[in-house]
C-alpha cells in the first residue's frame, strides 16, 4: 500500500527525534565545532515554532489580511536573522532591503503570470521558500563581503589611492567573495534529480501528482529561488560596499 506521508507516524518517532538531536549536539560538542548548544536549541526552537505555525496556518488561510500579516511576519524574521549574521549593530535591519528585493519581484512575477495561485495555502509556502532562500543568500553574501573588506583593508586603501570611488574600490575587493553565496543554490539546481529529490517534488508526489507535474513544480521553485537569491546577493554586496552594514 502506498504511503501518503514521507514520515511514518509511530510511537518511536519521538525517540528517533530525540536521538538525532542528541547525536548532532554531542558531535558538535565533542568535535569542538563550537555549536553543541546551538544545535540543541535550534532543534527545540524548530519543534516549538513548527507546532505553532501548523496551528496558526489552519486559521490564517481563511483570511486574506491574516495571510498578508503572516507573510510580513516571516519577512521580518528573515530580515532580522540575516542582518544579525552580517553585523551585531543596529544597521542589521538594512538586511530587510535585499531580502525584499529578491523575494518581492519574483513572487510578483509568479503571481502576475498565473503560475502561482493567490490562494493562501499556495502563496504562504512559496513566499516562505523565497524568503528563506534570500535570507540565507543575504547573510552569506553580507558576512563574506564584510569579512573580506576587514581583512583586505589595505587593498581597498590602495584602490582609493589610485583614484577609484569608495564604492568601486570596495566592490573590487568584496564582490568575488560575496558572489560565492550563490553556490549552494547553483549546486542544488545543477544536481536536482541526480543527488537529491527536493521537498516540493516529493510533496507533490505524495499528494497524488504525476512525476511530470511534480518535476514542473520543482523546476519553477528552483528557478525562482536562483533568481531571487541572485538579486538579494547583488543588492547585499552593493550595500556592503556603500557602508550600510558598517
Amino acid at each position: 500500500m502506498r504511503s501518503s506521508s514521507l514520515i511514518t507516524m509511530t510511537s518511536a518517532l519521538p525517540v528517533a527525534l530525540a536521538a538525532l538531536v542528541a547525536v548532532g549536539s554531542l558531535v558538535a560538542w565533542l568535535g569542538r565545532l563550537g555549536h553543541g548548544r546551538a544545535v540543541l536549541t535550534a532543534c527545540l526552537r524548530a519543534a516549538v515554532q513548527l507546532g505553532a505555525v501548523s496551528l496558526l496556518i489552519t486559521w490564517v488561510i481563511g483570511y486574506s489580511a491574516a495571510t498578508a500579516g503572516f507573510i510580513l511576519l516571516m519577512y521580518g524574521v528573515a530580515a532580522l536573522t540575516a542582518g544579525r549574521r552580517i553585523t551585531p549593530s543596529r544597521s542589521a535591519w538594512w538586511a530587510a532591503v535585499p531580502v525584499a528585493a529578491g523575494t518581492a519581484p519574483v513572487l510578483a512575477l509568479l503571481a502576475a503570470t498565473g503560475v502561482v495561485a493567490m490562494d493562501a495555502i499556495v502563496v504562504i509556502p512559496i513566499a516562505g521558500i523565497l524568503l528563506g532562500g534570500c535570507m540565507t543568500a543575504t547573510s552569506l553574501a553580507g558576512r563574506r563581503a564584510v569579512d573580506e573588506l576587514k581583512q583586505r583593508r589595505g587593498e581597498v586603501e590602495a584602490a582609493l589611492a589610485l583614484g577609484l570611488p569608495p564604492r568601486d574600490a570596495a566592490l573590487e575587493i568584496c564582490r568575488p567573495a560575496a558572489n560565492q553565496a550563490l553556490m549552494p543554490a547553483l549546486d542544488q539546481t545543477r544536481t536536482v534529480g541526480l543527488v537529491t529529490l527536493p521537498g516540493a517534488f516529493v510533496g507533490m508526489l505524495l499528494g497524488g501528482a504525476s512525476p511530470i507535474q511534480a518535476g514542473i513544480v520543482q523546476l519553477v521553485v528552483l528557478v525562482a529561488l536562483l533568481a531571487a537569491e541572485a538579486i538579494a546577493i547583488l543588492v547585499t554586496t552593493d550595500m556592503v560596499a556603500r557602508g550600510y552594514f558598517a
